[in-house]
């Protein structure tokens, strides 16, 4: 019996990466110019925050103590927190405002649907293809990172898996918004809750900077856990606290990936 289960199970899974495989491959033959320079515009956001802050600012800072004890350079402490925010933003802006309009207006995901693609198979296909493009702006900014000695080439061959970890958590959790929110006004309040995980996530002061209650919320975001993951490994400090960390975007990309698909169903097989 297990013989037979087995090769089927396999078979199932193979042909679900290639159905899943085949929405991503579809995202990549519709690429135009203009996507190409939004692209490019969200790789320098994160660069030009760590010259004018981590740099600009960060004369004036001087250097930041950790919670080990150690002390480091203000553009140091900086730069792993631009590198996880720009994972978060890279793939919350693929799977909310492009995947809503697929999904809402564009009704695309309707015409897979008449073929063997599934929900959950379009949910993971645009999933990867947003991933695509987060690798592509982490591995730059870790680049830059090296360049300017801010981590070890090491360190950040470690950070990039662990940034493409965080693209994946957001990403899922973008695609559960999607299925959520009612229209394109809606994405004002998204915006504004990017912004503020943006500032209060320990990306620029230590979390222990604020009062007790504050601390708490903000340790709990899931930015702060990305910040906190990228910061130990750039730093070389990682240790129990990551490996929570991991534990904790694993638990937000299955959830947000279960969600979604859960939703498409229900929003598309009516």
């Amino acid at each position: 019996m297990l013989t037979l289960v087995l090769p089927r199970r396999l078979m199932a899974v193979q042909a679900m990466g290639r159905r899943s495989a085949a929405v991503a491959g579809r995202n990549a033959a519709a690429l135009r110019t203009a996507y190409l320079l939004v692209m490019i515009g969200g790789l320098l956001e994160p660069v030009l925050y760590l010259f004018s802050i981590g740099v600009g600012v960060g004369a004036l800072v001087g250097e930041i103590p950790l919670s080990d004890g150690r002390v480091v350079g203000y553009p140091e402490f900086v730069a792993p927190a631009m590198l996880a925010s720009s994972a978060m933003s890279g793939a919350l802006s693929e799977t909310t405002f492009n995947f809503f309009g697929k999904m809402k207006f564009m009704r695309l995901y309707e015409g897979m649907l008449a073929t063997p693609v599934r929900p959950i198979e379009i949910a993971l296909g645009e999933l990867s293809w947003a991933m695509l493009r987060g690798s592509l702006y982490s591995a730059a900014f870790l680049v830059i990172m090296v360049a300017m000695d801010l981590t070890t080439p090491v360190r950040a061959l470690v950070a990039f898996p662990a940034s493409i970890l965080i693209g994946f958590a957001f990403g899922a959790l973008g695609m559960t918004i999607s299925t959520v929110i009612r229209g394109w006004q809606d994405f004002d309040m998204i915006g504004a809750g990017m912004f503020v995980l943006f500032l209060f996530s320990g990306t620029f002061v230590p979390a222990t900077a604020y009062p007790d209650v504050l601390r708490w919320i903000v340790e709990i975001t899931p930015l702060y856990r990305s910040v906190d993951l990228i910061r130990g490994i750039s730093l070389g400090s990682a240790g129990l606290v990551q490996a929570l960390d991991v534990l904790y975007l694993l638990a937000l990309l299955v959830g947000g990936l279960f969600v979604a698909g859960r939703r498409m169903e229900r929003l598309l097989c009516r």
